[in-house]
């Protein structure tokens, strides 16, 4: 089954791409898969405290995509899947993008703010050349009712 790969942060734009790609989703026929990324320097402590704090940050990111997870089922009748990986945030998207052959489009949220697209935007649209999927950039700007009405 092909997949939107929709990337969960807690940036503002992270819920318009997540609406974004539940909408195609629902309406293709397709699944949505949600990468969650971890970054190292997090956990640059002792040992100990770095393996509490990374369990810390798996249970946010999982009440995180609970919320949306429900709302999916509910609204959507969809059944997303999470997927969490540590490293460096764009260099493990790539790598979910290469390692999962079902991850058919990958789905970014602009940032509304008028400062540029994001770093995770404007990191992976360099990228996007090399890429075995296309990336769709929501702006985050956009109410529900447009995003319901292009997707």
């Amino acid at each position: 089954m092909r997949k939107f790969l929709v990337v969960l942060d807690d940036s503002r734009e992270c819920l318009n791409a997540m609406r974004f790609a539940s909408l195609r989703a629902e309406h293709t026929g397709a699944g949505v898969e949600v990468l969650s990324v971890i970054p190292p320097d997090e956990f640059n402590h002792w040992i100990g405290v770095g393996d509490i704090m990374r369990e810390e940050a798996r249970d946010r990111i999982i009440a995180h995509f609970e919320v949306f997870a429900k709302w999916m089922r509910t609204k959507h009748q969809l059944e997303p899947h999470l997927v969490i990986r540590e490293g460096e945030p764009v260099e493990e998207i790539l790598a979910q993008v290469r390692d999962d052959p079902e991850i058919g489009v990958l789905v970014l949220g602009a940032n509304a703010e008028g400062k540029g697209p994001g770093p995770l935007v404007t990191q992976l649209t360099k990228s996007s050349g090399s890429l075995p999927v296309p990336i769709t950039i929501v702006p985050g700007n956009l109410t529900k009712e447009q995003l319901e009405g292009i997707a």
